[in-house]
């Protein structure tokens, strides 16, 4: 389950109620979804089609219009660059949508005066609405596999912030009971 800490403060909000509502505070929709539907290593068309329900109702309420499945490994080509893209504050022109089936990574949140981050893990959906600043890195082991929604692919494109805001956070990820960011400078809300 998703683990939010609120920085600099670093309180952590682990209850599933208690995380819906802070993020709902931001904006930002969390659903825990069954991740018995296909196997953890299953071909992307067998996810598809295990979650078609879903995926087809997130299309209805959001205007979405394609869903795949994308898998980070710490072999995926050029991954360090891959990442150096998303690890800075941005926004996008679409929605940011993950249903996490593998693997962990921390978006971190930057509105109404705070940064908060949330560790994704197996089973979290999260849905960051257009226009909202953010940042996303993996955790350690360097693997997510999720199932992610477009209203157009092409409005998936960083519109990066500049506000340095990323700079004064390092991410640290613990796993599913515990979630780390350690505030190394001064974190500019």
């Amino acid at each position: 389950m998703a683990v939010v800490r609120v920085l600099p403060e670093s309180r952590a909000v682990e209850d599933e109620a208690e995380v819906r509502r802070v993020l709902a505070g931001m904006g930002v929709e969390y659903e825990r979804w069954d991740l018995s539907r296909v196997a953890e290593e299953a071909e992307a068309e067998a996810v598809l089609a295990g979650y078609e329900a879903e995926i087809e109702a997130m299309k209805q309420r959001h205007g979405y219009v394609t869903a795949d499945v994308v898998d980070v490994t710490p072999q995926t080509p050029g991954l360090d660059a891959m990442l150096a893209r998303f690890d800075k504050e941005h926004t996008h022109a679409d929605d940011e949508v993950r249903f996490i089936l593998s693997g962990r990574g921390i978006f971190f949140l930057h509105g109404n005066g705070q940064v908060i981050s949330v560790e994704v893990g197996p089973g979290d959906l999260l849905r960051v609405p257009r226009g909202t600043t953010h940042w996303f890195t993996l955790c350690a082991e360097r693997r997510i596999r999720a199932i992610r929604w477009f209203q157009d692919p092409a409005g998936w494109t960083p519109h990066y912030t500049e506000s340095g805001a990323e700079a004064g956070v390092e991410p640290l990820c613990f796993g599913p009971a515990y979630l780390g960011a350690r505030v190394t400078g001064g974190v500019r809300p």
